[in-house]
């Protein structure tokens, strides 16, 4: 296992939006065959769980401060949040598919009548970054490959199908915990100083929220918390904060034709001034505009700051 400081430092926040009546998000097919890390010189975390599948390639996995040389017949599950990229051997191309989820919000859904026992299994999935071999946890791979394979050829019935094998996938995952081999446990330095901050504000972000209770949260003061969050984020926490809130007004904008009243009190905003303020700031219009014309969020939203980033 080498050490991280000759690899990636700097961090990106890349955020993916999952289809609207889909469990999750596959990211399939030839154009992920490709060198990777090249010309990539900062780790980078997701707004979901990713999960990745190795066919064909060598090189490291960089999880934190951790690197792991990876293989063909390997699989990754990153929780949302978790530093990480992936560095070809050589600049050689490597085959690679990706699973995006938003395990918070499935397991809530499947368990609504139980939310004690899915916040215990939330926390129990996104306990750690893994890199496992396939011949270790054979049953997971095949339900992995199994769901890329549905998203792949769509048949009849094929999301009814996904929303069970995600099922399996995750209590499989929940197993894994309990187990030591692939795991990669996270560290105390990185992004992982500010993880339960960012977590807390992805699961309450339409409340009130002010520095003092993310500093309470990451047992820090606060001016050690707001110089930790910008030497990560290359952003206060209240622009985070923020952007987060109006992602999340774009897509409750998508599923629900609302007053803006409705939409910014749902997001965590105090007024509809302030609601237009910070997403005008963010995103370059208002969100009248952006609701007549969804399609100009796309490109808007990379715009603000260097950390934020759609994707890939």
């Amino acid at each position: 296992m080498g050490n991280v400081s000759r690899k990636k430092k700097q961090i990106q926040f890349r955020y993916y939006e999952i289809p609207q009546n889909q469990p999750l998000m596959a990211l399939l097919g030839d154009y992920w065959i490709r060198p990777y890390g090249e010309g990539v010189d900062s780790l980078h975390f997701h707004n979901y769980m990713e999960i990745g599948f190795c066919y064909d390639g060598k090189g490291e996995l960089v999880l934190d401060e951790q690197i792991i040389s990876y293989g063909p017949d390997m699989f990754t599950v990153i929780p949302k949040n978790f530093p990480h990229t992936t560095e070809s051997e050589n600049g050689s191309l490597n085959r690679w598919e990706y699973l995006y989820l938003d395990v918070e919000s499935f397991l809530h859904e499947v368990y609504r009548e139980q939310p004690v026992f899915a916040d215990d299994m939330i926390e129990r999935i996104n306990s750690r970054a893994r890199l496992v071999k396939v011949a270790e946890q054979p049953e997971a791979a095949s339900l992995i490959l199994a769901i890329l394979n549905e998203m792949r050829e769509k048949k009849e019935f094929y999301l009814e199908t996904v929303y069970g094998l995600m099922l399996s996938l995750l209590m499989h995952i929940a197993r894994m915990s309990r187990k030591s081999s692939g795991r990669v446990r996270k560290q105390t330095g990185g992004l992982t100083q500010i993880a339960e901050a960012l977590d807390y504000i992805s699961r309450h972000f339409e409340q009130e929220l002010s520095i003092g209770d993310l500093a309470a949260v990451s047992h820090m003061s606060e001016t050690h918390f707001r110089r930790i969050f910008f030497k990560n984020m290359h952003m206060t926490p209240s622009d985070y904060l923020n952007m987060v809130r109006v992602h999340a007004a774009c897509e409750y904008m998508k599923k629900h034709d609302v007053p803006m009243e409705l939409v910014a009190e749902n997001c965590g905003f105090h007024s509809v001034s302030t609601f237009n303020r910070n997403f005008k700031k963010i995103v370059g219009i208002t969100p009248y505009q952006w609701k007549i014309h969804p399609e100009n969020y796309e490109g808007k939203l990379l715009n603000f700051k260097i950390s934020a980033y759609k994707g890939w």
